[in-house]
């Protein structure tokens, strides 16, 4: 009996180390510790590293679009009627404001809390003006209605799918499959399956390039600490840490009560969605766990319909850790550089942020365009050039964005499907309890 149950437990190591040496996220932590000590050994050799991530980058951004396209077509077209893509979509805009809101609360607020700017004492003089111009020259139109809609619309139908747009894509896809569900008729089942072939031939080349994603993220984390050193990370500690909080606090805080009220437990959906959230933290990027975590929720009971429209779009309206960024850094940049705001300021912060927050959606370098426009939008009461200080950390502090925002939309695909009863909550419980049960469904 005793050997019996020492032959089972020898048999679990063996599993559980056979999982562990096969499992992509194993490989990933392996070669962020490997890029952290690459770039702090030889900081010039590691910036030459930086091509490993912007081609892994552009290659998700290829798929990317295809795949979003894809869903959301083959998502409301299996829809009933284009009434439920009406309420998905106002439930979706009602989730989407009030969330964005509390996280523009909760930048402002902890930033008081914590003054992490406090004693810097930055001179606005010493600044070099030039090294922001890219984003200053780009304010004049941040959160107008004609800017978002500018950048909605493409110029042509390739180059969103070439430039992984994901507005401009999940627009075009909307537009066709209204269309195709309005007059489409009898033809509908015809049409979906040819899409949901296409469909699963990109995830499959999809599935293949996940397995480059240890390369990638040893290239992103060899670039970052060779190019910025553990230096900026030192002399920007305080701001990095309440940023650290503040998303935190988001998740476990904001998100969790969210998902109580649903009776689900924020740590089982975390660890349920734990691969997308580390290879997001390696890469700095979203787009790298777009499309698995929209097949991962799928695969656990959350309609194709309600993924496919939610989550494409709160990438592009619901960057939640994006206005914790934004909010916070405003706060930061009126201590360190000593310019006392009002109560009165400090609540038109918010209310500005949540207009312009949403003005550079498909923009590249969009944070810092979003944030010089605010400041701008505040009357210039603190300098637009001061944007310059946060340049150097600004890379270390993405990577909780993408994590955040990742969460942010995570759950709100789950909240909007509960709350329209798209989602098979008996089978979505279940894969929380056993997140290997999807496994099989997920690239990578």
């Amino acid at each position: 009996m005793a050997s019996s149950v020492g032959s089972l437990e020898e048999t679990k190591k063996k599993d559980w180390k056979s999982y562990t040496v096969k499992s992509l996220a194993f490989w990933v932590i392996v070669a962020i510790i490997a890029g952290i000590i690459f770039g702090t050994v030889d900081p010039k050799l590691a910036v030459q590293a930086k091509p490993g991530i912007d081609w892994f980058i552009q290659a998700l951004k290829w798929l990317v679009g295809p795949i979003i396209f894809l869903t959301i077509i083959s998502g409301i077209i299996g829809l009933e009627s284009l009434k439920e893509v009406g309420s998905i979509g106002l439930k979706a805009f009602i989730y989407f404001e009030i969330v964005s809101t509390f996280a523009l609360a909760i930048g402002v607020l902890f930033g008081n809390f914590f003054g992490p700017g406090h004693g810097m004492n930055f001179d606005v003089n010493s600044l070099d003006a030039k090294s922001v111009d890219k984003y200053t020259h780009s304010t004049q139109d941040v959160g107008s209605f004609w800017s978002i809609l500018k950048n909605a619309i493409p110029s042509d139908p390739l180059t969103p799918f070439l430039n992984g747009n994901t507005l401009q894509v999940l627009v075009m896809a909307l537009v066709l499959a209204i269309l195709i569900s309005a007059f489409g008729g009898k033809y509908k089942p015809a049409i979906l399956k040819p899409l949901e072939v296409a469909q699963g031939f990109f995830f499959k080349i999809l599935t293949i390039l996940m397995w480059l994603s240890p390369v990638a993220s040893f290239s992103a984390m060899a670039f970052l600490i060779g190019k910025f050193g553990l230096a900026s990370l030192i002399g920007m500690a305080s701001l990095l840490g309440v940023m650290l909080i503040s998303v935190l606090a988001f998740i476990f805080g904001i998100l969790g009560i969210i998902l109580w009220f649903f009776k689900i437990n924020v740590f089982k959906f975390m660890r349920f969605i734990a691969k997308e959230v580390l290879i997001v933290f390696a890469t700095s990027s979203s787009e790298s766990a777009l499309a698995p975590l929209m097949k991962r929720l799928e695969a656990a009971g959350v309609s194709r319909g309600t993924t496919g429209l939610v989550i494409p779009t709160g990438y592009s309206f619901n960057l939640d850790c994006t206005n914790i960024y934004l909010s916070l850094s405003i706060i930061f940049l009126s201590q360190a550089f000593g310019i006392p705001l009002t109560l009165g300021e400090e609540l038109s912060i918010i209310l500005i942020l949540m207009v312009t927050s949403k003005g550079a959606v498909g923009v590249t370098g969009s944070g810092f365009i979003v944030l010089a426009g605010t400041l701008s939008a505040m009357g210039g009461a603190i300098p637009v050039v001061t944007v310059a200080a946060l340049l150097g950390v600004d890379k270390f502090m993405s990577e909780m964005r993408a994590v955040g925002n990742l969460c942010g939309n995570a759950v709100a695909a789950v909240v909007v499907g509960a709350w329209d009863k798209q989602i098979d909550m008996e089978k979505f419980r279940y894969a929380l309890d056993h997140p290997e049960s999807v496994e099989d469904a997920i690239p990578g």
